[in-house]
């Protein structure tokens, strides 16, 4: 299998230019620093995934931000002193957000042309900026596909974005996931192309019933609820029964294997079969676990996902480095970082 040279370990940098609390000043200088891309460095990863919400790059009417893009032109620069690479992960655009928190239309920005050239005059302004950085520098077209009714309307719009990006940026990787939230059994109904610089993404939660253990924003998911790994099948089918089996869909499969490795092969064939047969890699763009779940049990799962990451040269970003509940950067996590970074 062919993978993404220079974006096969990394890390998310969620909560600084998108998802953060509050637009400030004060938390765009501060939540990341180059001391932290030191670190991420020092930890032997490759490239850091930066995702960016568009409200830090261009104004509601899509006036260009100049003070939103020096933030991104400095992660460019940390980067490249300290030997990594960047993807500018496009998390939310002018007419579109993946976030269940908000409630807007999840199909009205893949019917509506003004706001698709919004999206690709982005990404034009995007690519021409950092047109010369293109050893360093990837971009991933749009943050996790919601709606499956709007896949192929998604397909000819991400394959218009990369001719526009292809203008300024010939050689550089391109990445785009499909449907459900990036679902890796969506990667079979992504469009096929015979660049050889892009990529298929998709993102692995799962079993949700144990990465998203007492999650607030999870329906029907009890704050204080507790659940280690590895557990069986039938342990995991059970509990998540008694919560809400719209929780883990994934794990009432038939054809799913059971719970550790081979748990994560099977689920990534559908996506192993098309990257092969079209030749385009893989890269998981977000797996992780919530920082409420043991920490041990943790690096049990990560130490199961990445094996298969391993053999199948599948590229990947852990969420999340700082904070969104997911962090590995926090004080309760330094015990467990050595352990984490390995398996990274």
């Amino acid at each position: 299998m062919r993978g993404m040279e220079g974006y096969m370990k990394g890390v998310n940098l969620g909560g600084w230019l998108s998802q953060f609390d509050a637009p400030t000043k004060e938390h765009f200088d501060t939540f990341i620093t180059e001391e932290d891309i030191r670190r991420i460095a020092g930890m032997g990863l490759d490239h850091v995934r930066v995702p960016v919400d568009y409200t830090v790059i261009e104004t509601e009417d899509g006036v260009p931000k100049e003070e939103g893009y020096q933030y991104i032109d400095r992660c460019v620069r940390w980067c490249r002193e300290n030997g990594l690479h960047m993807i500018i992960d496009m998390h939310k655009t002018f007419g579109y957000s993946f976030d269940p928190l908000d409630k807007d239309d999840k199909t009205i920005f893949f019917r509506d042309p003004v706001r698709q050239q919004r999206f690709y005059d982005m990404w034009e302004r995007t690519a021409k900026r950092y047109s010369a950085d293109l050893d360093i520098v990837a971009y991933e077209l749009l943050n996790e596909i919601v709606m499956p009714e709007v896949k192929d309307l998604w397909n000819g719009i991400a394959l218009k974005a990369i001719e526009v990006i292809r203008r300024y940026a010939p050689q550089t990787w391109i990445i785009f996931g499909g449907v459900f939230y990036n679902a890796v059994t969506a990667v079979p109904w992504l469009a096929d192309t015979k660049d050889r610089r892009v990529a298929y993404t998709f993102h692995c939660y799962e079993p949700m019933i144990f990465t998203h253990q007492g999650a607030y924003w999870v329906d029907n998911m009890p704050e204080d609820f507790r659940i280690g790994y590895p557990r069986t099948l039938e342990d995991y089918r059970e509990q998540t029964k008694k919560l809400d089996e719209n929780l883990g869909n994934t794990i009432f499969r038939e054809d799913i294997r059971p719970i550790g490795k081979q748990f994560f092969e099977g689920l990534f064939q559908p996506a192993l079969r098309v990257s092969k047969e079209r030749d385009i890699p893989l890269y998981c763009g977000e797996y992780g676990v919530i920082d409420l779940a043991d920490r041990e049990d943790a690096v049990r799962w990560l130490s199961d996902i990445h094996d298969v990451f391993e053999e199948y040269a599948i590229g990947r970003a852990l969420w999340n480095y700082k904070e969104k509940d997911f962090g590995i950067a926090g004080e309760d996590a330094r015990p467990y970082l050595q352990a984490i970074a390995d398996k990274l």
